[in-house]
This record gives structure tokens, C-alpha cells and sequence, in this order.
């Protein structure tokens, strides 16, 4: 299945065009023909006898991006100047900076801000630990930590080619929530040397945010962490992908009128995000669960392509304890949820489901079955793209997670935690709105992470997990 048009292969081609009549209804014709989306056509300047234009363009792929420019230097009296790829200008010296809060333009300033009077702070906090979070960016840093090794739908990449989407991720964080994140990318794959590392910088820091380590590490990297830290630690490949896809099944089922505990679910690849669905699922009374990876069906009994996190698996899912690939075992489920790769869901699979059967595709780029193939046999479809409805994504959970987890100065998270972070998504979509191709809210609706920090707040509040005091109602929420 060839893939739509996207930004993230979005060029800026300048065109040099006789400057006639009809021209430019030439060159954006051939850009349709050759499959280009245009977004913007701009006037760059003029020559003699031409108009200079910068075209904005989607394309599929890099391989169309080239496709296009020759299509468009094809066009007679037209000449391609320059093509820019707009992703890669938009990582030029990296997507984020750090910037100062306090003035120095003076020396009164830097006696403040610096030495000498920067001291009496250090030795207030030497006196009062607990008072760093008040005296310094630890009550709103979070650190993005990352090994490289299983990042995006790239593999194992290592860290310095994973440092772009830790980058985005902190830059997220900043524009949605307020939240100073910052990039920590570790060069070893050594869950030993992940903690101990992580563990040295965490003073200055109020959470940890696990990013795109690899399966079945991460499970004992974010429970070593969780335990042997005083602030929260948050895998959102695990986590993050939990809380948005329960918040979307929350309103997919408001559709199909079926309740949590009566579902059939098959979840197509046991990593660290589909281990933690299964969690997170398990918590709200989902009994019926059948997880299978490159192998089929997990059951209790199976050798082949185990480890202890799948043994684990095995033994709290599949009841009736079916063997077989995804086809077999998906005949009479209510939802597939698909954290795997390209091609794992097919039509043939799809059609043996049961009635009105919710579909959460979230491969990326690729999804397990593209909703161009499913017809009419799906009734809610969800991805993990942005070019198609119901757009599953972990950026409509992290930024609001972290702010309510800073905002209340949790010491971990917690199951209460997701599960009310999940609703609070899931209750921005209205009785009126809701409907097959909507079903979660975009992250860029404003409301999204306010609404997420505060039920992540009271959940710390009501669990314990919270230990910074609330002043009395009628006052500011936190003191």
C-alpha cells in the first residue's frame, strides 16, 4: 500500500518561471501529476522576464520528493533552483536551547544571579535539602534518558542518532506543558550502567522520563529506577502508549456499546508497549487478552522465543490458553491493538473478528494494516499517524503527565495515575462530538494537558504519592 503525502517529507522548491500567462497553472499541474501535495506557493523574487516561486510540497517519500523535481523540471520555461527538505532545515543546530530566567546586565545583577550571592542559596539548600525543588530548575526539569536502542521504528540506532527525537520530545514538553526537558542520551546498552547513570545526575532533575530502550531492559531499568529514586520515572513507551490508548478505547466502546471487562483483545507485539496495555487493561478488569508476537500466541507452556517478562505474560493472559498466528486467534475479538510492525493485521484476519470490531493500527510509519484495507469491516479504526482520523499519540499524555507529577512532587507513579490520565483525555470528547473517526482528542487542542496534569495531581494527592502540601480551598492549588 503506497503511503499518503506527509510533512515529514515536505520540500520547499524554488522555481525560476517564465513569467507568462498560464505558467504557474503548468508547473503545479505537474506537480499533481507526479503525486505532490502543494501547501503554499510563495513569490521569491523576480528576473528578467521570470518570477521566482517557492512551492511547498508533500511528498510520500525521498525517493517522491525527487520524482516531483524532475516532473516540475520537465515543465518548458521553468528551471528548479534549489530544493530544500523542510524536516532537515528545521533540525539545523537542534530544535531547542536553553535561555536565562534572571537579567544579567550588570554587575548587580551577576552578584544576585551568580557569585557572590549565589552562595547563601547553596548553603540555604545544604541546610534544607527538600528546598532545591523551590531554589532551582529541579521543581521543573525533567530528564529525556535514552540508550538509542529501540528508537521510533528505526531499531537499534544508538544514541547519538536518537538524540533528534529526544530533542522533539523536550521541545514537546516545553511548548505543551512548561516542562524544561533536556536530552540525557547514554553511550552503553548496560542496564547496570543505564541506572548507575542515571542515578548520578538525578539531583538535578524532578523526573525521569525512559525513552526508546529496548525490550525486556526497559522493564528492569524503570523498576530499579522507580525504586531507588525519590522522584518519579516515567518509561512513556510504555506508559504514555497505555494512558492513549485506553483514553481512545474508553470512547470507541461509548460507540460500540461494550464494557472493559466483556472484551476479547488480541495485542500483536509483547514489547514494552504492548506489555504495558495489557497492564494497564488488566487494571480496569480486562480478563480476556491473548498477546502475540513473531511467534503467535503467548500460552502458558510455550518454549520458543521466551524471556521472563513474556513467561509473565503468558501466565496472567490467554485463559483459554489458544495457540496459533494472529488470524487464528483474533476470530470473535473485539479489538486488536497493534504495536508491531507493517503487514501484521490482514483483511482475511480482520473479517474473522466480531461484530462492530475496533482496530488500533499504531506501527509507525507503516501501521499493521493501513485503514484503506479495511473497508467496511472495521467500525472504529485508530493509528499512530497524523494523516488519518483518530490519531493515537503519546504527546496527548507525557507533557500534562510530567506537569502534574512536578506540580503535586510525586515521589513514583502510579496505576491510579494513568488510569485518571486516560479519562481526563478521553472526557474532553464530548457526547456531540464523538463519532467513528473521533474518538481522542488532538494534542493540540488546548485542553489536553491541562486537563491531564490535573487528574495526575489529584491521583498523587489521593494515593499518597503527593509531598507538596495544598494550601486551603479558595487559595492557589499548590504552595
Amino acid at each position: 500500500m503506497v503511503s499518503t503525502p506527509s510533512a515529514s517529507y515536505s520540500i520547499t522548491m524554488r522555481v525560476e518561471i517564465e513569467n507568462r500567462p498560464g505558467m504557474l497553472g503548468r508547473v503545479a499541474s505537474a506537480i499533481g501529476k507526479a503525486g505532490g501535495d502543494i501547501g503554499a506557493v510563495d513569490i521569491a523574487g523576480f528576473g528578467a522576464g521570470t518570477i521566482i516561486r517557492d512551492f511547498t510540497v508533500n511528498a510520500r517519500d525521498e525517493a517522491h520528493n525527487q520524482i516531483i523535481s524532475t516532473a516540475v523540471g520537465r515543465v518548458a520555461g521553468a528551471r528548479v533552483v534549489s530544493v530544500s527538505d523542510r524536516t532537515f532545515l528545521a533540525h539545523l543546530g537542534g530544535k531547542i536551547e536553553v535561555k536565562a530566567k534572571a537579567p544579567i546586565k550588570n554587575r548587580s545583577d551577576l552578584s544576585i544571579v551568580y557569585t557572590p550571592g549565589v552562595a547563601r542559596v547553596c548553603l540555604a539548600i545544604h541546610k534544607d535539602p527538600a528546598s532545591v525543588h523551590r531554589l532551582t530548575i529541579k521543581k521543573n526539569t525533567v530528564a529525556v534518558v535514552t540508550d538509542g536502542s529501540a528508537v521510533l521504528g528505526l531499531g537499534n540506532i544508538g544514541p547519538k542518532a536518537a538524540l533528534p527525537v529526544m530533542e522533539g520530545k523536550a521541545a514537546i514538553f516545553k511548548e505543551f506543558a512548561g516542562v524544561d526537558a533536556f536530552p540525557v542520551c547514554v553511550d552503553t546498552q548496560d542496564p547496570d550502567e543505564i541506572v548507575r547513570t542515571v542515578k548520578l545526575i538525578a539531583p538535578a532533575f524532578g523526573g525521569i522520563n525512559l525513552e526508546d530502550i529496548s525490550a525486556p531492559r526497559c522493564f528492569e531499568i524503570e523498576e530499579r529506577l522507580q525504586r531507588e529514586l525519590d522522584i518519579p520515572v516515567f518509561h512513556d513507551d510504555q506508559h504514555g502508549t497505555a494512558v492513549v490508548v485506553l483514553a481512545a478505547l474508553l470512547n470507541a466502546l461509548r460507540i460500540v456499546k461494550l464494557n472493559l471487562k466483556d472484551l476479547k483483545v488480541v495485542v500483536s507485539g509483547i514489547g514494552a508497549a504492548g506489555v504495558a496495555c495489557t497492564k494497564l487493561l488488566l487494571a480496569m478488569g480486562t480478563r480476556n487478552i491473548i498477546g502475540v508476537d513473531t511467534k503467535g500466541a503467548l500460552y502458558r507452556g510455550r518454549t520458543e522465543n521466551m524471556n521472563p517478562v513474556k513467561a509473565w505474560y503468558a501466565q496472567n493472559t490467554n485463559p483459554r490458553n489458544l495457540q496459533g498466528d494472529v488470524t487464528e486467534v483474533i476470530k470473535g475479538a473485539n479489538l486488536y491493538i497493534g504495536l508491531s510492525g507493517p503487514g501484521t493485521l490482514t483483511v482475511k484476519g480482520l473479517k474473522r473478528m466480531a461484530r462492530d470490531p475496533i482496530v488500533f493500527a499504531m506501527a509507525n510509519p507503516i501501521p499493521e494494516i493501513m485503514p484503506e484495507e479495511t473497508g467496511r469491516h472495521v467500525r472504529v479504526m485508530a493509528t499512530g499517524r497524523s494523516d488519518y482520523p483518530n490519531q493515537i499519540n503519546n504527546s496527548s499524555c507525557f507533557p500534562g503527565f510530567f506537569r502534574g507529577l512536578l506540580d503535586s512532587r510525586a515521589s513514583h507513579v502510579n496505576d491510579a495515575m494513568k488510569i485518571a490520565a486516560a479519562k481526563a483525555i478521553a472526557g474532553l470528547v464530548s457526547r456531540r462530538e464523538l463519532s467513528e473517526e473521533y474518538i481522542t482528542p488532538s494534542m493540540f487542542d488546548a485542553r489536553v494537558a491541562p486537563a491531564v496534569a490535573a487528574a495526575v495531581a489529584e491521583a498523587a494527592y489521593r494515593t499518597g504519592a503527593a509531598r507538596r502540601m495544598r494550601k486551603p480551598a479558595g487559595g492557589p492549588r499548590f504552595v
